[in-house]
């Protein structure tokens, strides 16, 4: 997914995504199909990132039909071996690849140089090139409502989150995750594990095993397989899916999913470069625009719950909620500093280079 420390600094600025650019001539020779290149970062499993976004080819090819070829490399790691696999797709006559790792981001411009025709989009990256598009979604917007609907549910007040690398992202969905648990229960606190990689499922179910230990009744992730929901229906306990639906893990388990979208963007990227209009651009897009969903609620949610995390979910497609907006009171981080001022809300710019903890969060960052 995106693995690089360094993304804590990046002063980077995303526009919400505008699916449709201006003209820039055409790309695609006339009445042959697209060739669309994926690339993923860890096999197609039943349920996580990857298998979202192989959903969102698969969207692709539902709505573009015989206009678009596709083509996809599972389970490729990143650095060399993403060099290599992206630059064979671009010499192979692929037009537009999708590149959806962090760790993607930097031998996709590499690439890009030497194929200059060929069109990029690195997902979760935040450099872009003349012919390199980076896009993203609002984790944080899924994970504020995932955290009503934990809050709701947990009789112990004590949520766990299983976290891979404390970047911004990941940062932004254990606060906005807090901030949503804290907004029902305002003593409710959220202990978190680092274990340092994005795939590693004895890895991750050894860590909610030990939360589970700890008090913890609810526990979200932001790692890439079903362990952590796994672990939560072997215990008995409950838990957020992330990336996809997890109720066949976790029948019992599973409360509520945040989900990601691609399937539209995909395919609206892709028939850009089929009509000549596709052009670079800095693409963030969240409840608004489709791309989170939270829903998928388990057997033990009551139905108020679920209409209280829906109407809140419709209030931030609306823009009427804001995540990182503090109330009457301001928002401070758990070592006891103002974050954000009383009726205030954080800019893009701040979100993105979130580097601090929420207080209600049980544990220290690394300085």
């Amino acid at each position: 997914m995106y693995k690089n420390l360094a993304a804590t600094l990046v002063a980077a600025c995303f526009l919400s995504p505008v699916f449709s650019q201006t003209a820039q001539g055409k790309d695609a020779r006339a009445g042959e199909p697209v060739k669309a290149g994926f690339v993923y970062v860890s096999p197609i499993t039943e349920a996580g990132w990857t298998r979202q976004h192989d959903e969102g080819r698969k969207a692709v090819e539902a709505a573009l039909g015989s206009q678009v070829k596709t083509t996809f490399v599972e389970n490729v790691a990143e650095g060399a071996d993403a060099e290599r696999v992206i630059r064979d797709l671009a010499a192979t006559g692929h037009q537009i690849i999708f590149t959806p790792s962090f760790g993607y981001m930097e031998p996709t411009l590499k690439v890009a140089q030497d194929f200059p025709q060929v069109k990029f989009e690195s997902i979760t990256g935040y450099k872009t090139a003349p012919n390199v598009t980076t896009a993203n979604a609002r984790y944080y917007e899924g994970r504020y409502l995932a955290g009503i609907a934990a809050g709701r549910m947990s009789k112990t007040g004590v949520a766990g989150f299983v976290a891979g690398f404390p970047i911004p992202e990941v940062l932004q969905g254990i606060n906005a995750f807090t901030l949503g648990m804290r907004s029902v229960n305002p003593q409710a606190t959220v202990k978190v594990v680092w274990l340092n990689v994005w795939f590693d499922p004895p890895k991750e179910r050894d860590a909610a095993m030990a939360l589970f230990n700890q008090d913890v009744d609810v526990i979200a992730f932001h790692t890439g397989s079903t362990a952590v929901m796994a672990a939560a229906q072997e215990r008995g306990k409950m838990a957020v899916a992330y990336h996809s639906d997890m109720r066949r893990t976790g029948p019992d388990a599973q409360i509520v999913a945040v989900t990601h979208q691609w399937g539209n963007y995909y395919t609206e990227r892709v028939r850009a470069v089929q009509n000549g209009s596709w052009k670079s651009a800095n693409l963030w897009g969240g409840v608004r625009e489709g791309m989170i969903r939270v829903g998928d609620f388990g057997p033990r949610v009551p139905a108020a719950v679920q209409q209280e995390v829906l109407a809140a979910q419709k209030a931030i497609g609306a823009g009427k909620l804001q995540p990182f907006r503090a109330g009457k009171a301001p928002v401070r981080d758990n070592e006891g500093q103002e974050r954000i001022a009383a009726g205030q809300a954080l800019s893009d710019a701040q979100i993105l280079q979130m580097n601090w903890l929420v207080e209600g969060v049980v544990g220290k960052l690394a300085r």
